[in-house]
């Protein structure tokens, strides 16, 4: 076996075991929904403990047969790579100080300059999505959401 057939299998565990973790958490998370058992018979458990446990099956079968992955990323792509996750955490504690259509703006506009986007287009790619998913939730799907300080 090659050393990059080597390094390809350790990646694809890597990536399983992380995915194993996300699912068990995921799994804790949904199970913990409080409800009203008159609303709906099943509630709003079943789909967050589903899919878990779903996400936790796959992630047995490809740990027992990892098969071929993708090097681990390194450098600037490791750097953008984290930094995705990093701009959400950020957006989540934002959320209800400065509003949804700010916290979508941010995201999006950070993800594609993250991604090569020049800064004209970040921005007004930001701008269109989140005027876009205000008008879907607020207005189409009668959806609360947080206007912040700036809208508020």
């Amino acid at each position: 076996m090659s050393e990059n057939s080597v390094n390809s299998k350790r990646t694809g565990l890597i990536y399983a075991a992380c995915f194993l973790v996300l699912a068990v958490v995921y799994g804790i998370g949904g199970s913990r929904i409080d409800y009203a058992f008159a609303s709906d018979p099943l509630g709003p458990r079943v789909v967050p403990v589903m899919l878990a446990v779903i996400l936790g099956l796959l992630c047995f079968f490809y740990l027992r047969n990892p098969g071929e992955a993708e090097d681990f990323p390194r450098g600037a792509t490791l750097l953008r790579v984290l930094a995705v996750p990093l701009t959400l955490v950020v957006a989540v504690l934002m959320l209800e100080t400065a509003g949804f259509l700010l916290t979508v703006f941010f995201i999006v506009t950070v993800i594609a300059a993250l991604f090569g986007a020049p800064l004209k287009f970040a921005l007004a790619g930001g701008a269109v999505q989140a005027l876009l998913w205000w008008f879907v939730f607020s207005y189409l799907l009668e959806v609360y959401l947080p206007k912040g300080i700036v809208f508020g």
